[in-house]
Formats: structure tokens, C-alpha cells, sequence
């Protein structure tokens, strides 16, 4: 069996694993909560204990030899990591703090992680129940609320406006720095993992980010992204991210995008 059968043949239960525990996310989300802070101050509720335990529990029954990495639970050190060709990285409830404002932009990524690339990843959104999953080998699809799964791409940007998609909280300095050097565009603002779906389906072309950004946040959209024909790219570099660095959990400035025969780098602008 190929490597890209071996992964298709994991997908579907990974969706379902997913699936499971935006359920336990919605439960809570119905139910009401109270919110605690973790040691970096952070928030966190029952549903993303939950969560994680639905996600663990699942990927470990499945592939009981395969590591598992979540935002939720204590990273192991790096002489441990460096040995390691294939691990699952997880965050449970992704958009956190858009979960505890209710407004529904929050997800659960799954990917897998292999010789320091994504090649499976799974973004669910509870509150829309809405699935994307796919891989660089695998392609890329969307399951709607009592649909089926239907193929996704992404688009070549044809004149203007260029559509750029952006976090909720209000641009920073460099990112406004970036946005006044772009062609005529506008902002489509999107929570958490879900703002790379947006541009692996075609409704985006563009993903800056400044500033650090957790790699539990970024592998799972990756993966569909690149699944769908896009990239994620180092801005420094231009090319793609490794995982299971020494410094994880985060990453350096970072552009997502739908098309990459596009000369993106034209698009950097630092102040």
C-alpha cells in the first residue's frame, strides 16, 4: 500500500474522530460553561478538556504507536520529538476565546505530521458543521451540514478586488503596512483555522500573519490548503514551514494563499 492509500484510508475515521468531539464542543457550548485561565494565562473550558479527550482517545485506538501533540497536553522535550518521523498535532478547540464570545468562528484541527510536513489534516467547525479535509497527496473536500463531501480548489485571483482574510482583532502595524501595499482588495474577516478554509474553498486569496502562531493552529489548514492547490509560506523565505522544531510551538511570519504562481512576495512590506 502507497503512502497517499495509507492516508486515505485513515481519513475517514479521522473525520469522524473530528466530528465526535465538535459534538463535545457544541455540548458544552449549549450547556453553558465557566472559563479558567492555564498557566500562560490563557483561557480554557470543559469543552476543550473534552474535546481532547474524544481526539486522544480516538487517534490512539487508531494508530496506538502514533505520538499524539495537543495544545492540551504537556509538550514532550525535544531529545524525545527529534526521534520522531510521524506524530498526530491536535488543537481541540481552536478559537478558544471565540468560543467563550459566541460568535460561532471556532474549530477542531487534526493533522498528521510526517518528516516535518502536514500530510493529513481535518478542520471541523462544530457551531456551522462544516468539515474541510485533505492533504498535498490527497486533494481537498468540504462536507456541509447534511451533505455530501464535495471537492474543493482554490482560485486564480482574476483583476480586482484581491480577497484578503484576517483574524478579528484589529490589524497590526505591520499588517497595516502590508494591506496599504496590496492592490485593490477587501477584508474578509474570519476565527481561527476556519480563515484558511475560506481560501482553500475559492471565497479568499490571501492569509498574512505577523507574529508568532502555533503550529496546533496551522498544520491541519495547511494541509487541506495544500490539498486544494495552495501554500503556506515562510514570509522570510517563501517556502513552507517545517514542524517539530526545537522551538516549537510556534512559527515566523507567515503568508497563506490560494495560488502560488502569484508572486506573493511583491506583497511584504516591513515598517
Amino acid at each position: 500500500m502507497s503512502a497517499a492509500e495509507r492516508l486515505a484510508e485513515l481519513m475517514p475515521e479521522v473525520v469522524r474522530i473530528a466530528r465526535s468531539a465538535g459534538s463535545a464542543v457544541m455540548d458544552v457550548y449549549n450547556a453553558g460553561f465557566t472559563v479558567t485561565r492555564k498557566a500562560d494565562n490563557s483561557p480554557i473550558t470543559a469543552a476543550d478538556e473534552d474535546a481532547q479527550t474524544v481526539i486522544e482517545q480516538g487517534l490512539l485506538s487508531m494508530t496506538p504507536r502514533t505520538p499524539v501533540v495537543s495544545e492540551e497536553s504537556e509538550l514532550p522535550p525535544w531529545r524525545t520529538r527529534k526521534r520522531w518521523s510521524t506524530y498526530w498535532l491536535v488543537d481541540p478547540l481552536d478559537g478558544t476565546r471565540e468560543f467563550i464570545r459566541r460568535n460561532n468562528q471556532f474549530a477542531v484541527n487534526i493533522a498528521l505530521i510526517h518528516d516535518g510536513r502536514p500530510v493529513l489534516g481535518v478542520v471541523h467547525s462544530p457551531a456551522r458543521d462544516t468539515t474541510w479535509y485533505g492533504g498535498r497527496t490527497l486533494g481537498a473536500w468540504r462536507r456541509r451540514s447534511g451533505g455530501r463531501a464535495e471537492r474543493i480548489h482554490t482560485t486564480t485571483p482574476h483583476g480586482a478586488p484581491l480577497r484578503v482574510v484576517l483574524g478579528r482583532a484589529v490589524p497590526g502595524p505591520r499588517t497595516r503596512a502590508l494591506l496599504k501595499h496590496l492592490p485593490e482588495h477587501r477584508i474578509i474577516t474570519c476565527g481561527a483555522s476556519l480563515k484558511l478554509c475560506l481560501i482553500a474553498d475559492g471565497r479568499a486569496d490571501l492569509f498574512p500573519r505577523f507574529g508568532p502562531i502555533s503550529e496546533w493552529d496551522l498544520a491541519a489548514p495547511e494541509a487541506v490548503l495544500e490539498g486544494a492547490g495552495g501554500m503556506v509560506a515562510s514570509m522570510d523565505t517563501m517556502e513552507r514551514l517545517r514542524y517539530n522544531t526545537r522551538d516549537i510551538p510556534t512559527t515566523a511570519d507567515i503568508l497563506a494563499f490560494g495560488d502560488p504562481t502569484v508572486k506573493w512576495k511583491r506583497c511584504i512590506v516591513r515598517p
